[in-house]
């Protein structure tokens, strides 16, 4: 009996590793299912497409290679992207956010909340950093012990903070942040293009194959099969104008046209949401819904929540000087090139050429006076023209703090 208890208790911890081993790899599996899904569905579509209507269905050689070519340079640009989005190196924060050991040792042993703030912010001083908590704290991630760049978030799935992080998508099995945004909207663009390609020359077939079913119908055709007796007219009818393509392929045709249709609507959705996120230099974090004035009693309930959603979904990033939903938009054409580079050539091509290091961002003027970029790191903003030095940010502050502008909140120096 002892043996059996002693047994076990040294069997144990082996067995929850091996437990520990088996559920990680079922989740990782688990978590590319989705894009099995995209990657099965895309398969699909070019047996669909390429054989079923191009091959079997088109009769004209000139149209099957019009679309052929077409077809194929969408879809190459569309996997490529895809690709890129999914197996972008997304890299990690640098060394000089994370908190030393003794810096932790100092965390750790602090009696108060405001001991630590005063570490973290003996700590960050000299960071690249301006936005703050809502308190008007550093950000700071317990879980990495690092304190977070301007725009970096923790993501619970990968268990690590990202540089600029918009959100995990599980279509890619990636976080969609700084270092793959750009593919990312190649990858919305290129797949939009494809689904409306798709849908577009299978357009009419579809119509044609409905007409079909019409006059089968109005025919009666249907009956008279039944019984057996098989008609000129119902039998060309079935066969109708489609080539050599049987009548399984003609539905693979049909089925192309609602699933590209289906994606299309939904892609279209996101692709312009997404634009309007890049023109006006924001991320999905930044707009996510503020519920604090949820919490109303009575009929006036829904009138606060659609108030909520149209006047206060962004979550505005916090400055020294006070929340600014616009604080890193620095206009549309800027913006658009801190995400896409500065050279037309590369825009539509899924390599990166977005701007910066994904740590340091230029602000509105209102909130350079806490930038700390100097001339010559300017990481490609320099075109920008909107970064000054630590030294002259550091006088204008302190003017700026002695002699605050009419109308104007002084910024709390924590």
């Amino acid at each position: 009996m002892a043996s059996s208890v002693q047994n076990s208790r040294i069997s144990s911890p082996g067995y929850c590793a091996c437990c520990r081993t088996c559920n990680m790899w079922c989740w990782k599996g688990f978590k590319w299912l989705p894009v099995s899904f995209i990657v099965s569905i895309i398969t699909w579509s070019y047996y669909a497409y390429v054989i079923q209507l191009c091959i079997f269905t088109i009769q004209s050689t000139v149209q099957q290679w019009i679309y052929l070519v077409l077809y194929h340079i969408l879809l190459i640009m569309f996997v490529w992207s895809y690709w890129k989005t999914i197996f972008a190196e997304i890299e990690p924060i640098p060394e000089k956010y994370k908190l030393p050991e003794a810096e932790l040792e100092k965390m750790l042993s602090a009696e108060s909340e405001d001991s630590q703030r005063t570490i973290l912010e003996n700590f960050a001083k000299d960071l690249p950093i301006v936005t703050r908590t809502m308190s008007g704290s550093i950000r700071y991630c317990n879980r990495c012990v690092l304190v977070k760049p301007d725009r970096a978030h923790h993501c619970s799935i990968c268990a690590r903070c990202v540089l600029k992080m918009d959100h995990h998508c599980p279509w890619v099995n990636n976080c969609v942040c700084f270092h793959n945004y750009k593919f990312f909207m190649l990858f919305l663009g290129y797949a939009l293009l494809y689904c409306l390609f798709v849908m577009a020359t299978c357009l009419p077939y579809f119509i044609r194959l409905w007409k079909m079913y019409e006059e089968y119908k109005h025919a009666h055709c249907d009956l008279i099969l039944e019984s057996g007796a098989y008609t000129k007219i119902c039998v060309d009818m079935i066969n109708g104008d489609f080539g050599t393509a049987t009548s399984s392929g003609r539905y693979h045709i049909i089925f192309a046209f609602f699933v590209s249709l289906m994606f299309a609507i939904s892609l279209g959705s996101l692709f312009g949401y997404h634009c309007y996120l890049v023109v006006n230099n924001r991320t999905t974090l930044d707009m996510l819904i503020n519920n604090r004035r949820l919490n109303t009693h009575g009929g006036s309930f829904i009138r606060i929540m659609l108030k909520n959603l149209v006047h206060e979904a962004f979550r505005a990033p916090m400055f020294r000087g006070g929340a600014d939903k616009n604080g890193f938009s620095i206009g549309a054409f800027k913006n658009f090139k801190e995400v896409f580079g500065n050279s037309p050539n590369l825009w539509l091509v899924p390599v990166f050429t977005s701007l910066g290091d994904g740590c340091e961002y230029p602000v509105r003027r209102e909130h350079q006076l806490q930038t700390f970029t100097s001339p010559q790191d300017t990481h490609g903003y320099e075109s920008m023209g909107i970064t000054r030095s630590s030294v002259e940010m550091a006088r204008e502050t302190e003017r700026w703090r002695l002699c605050p502008r009419k109308g104007r909140t002084v910024p709390q120096i924590v």
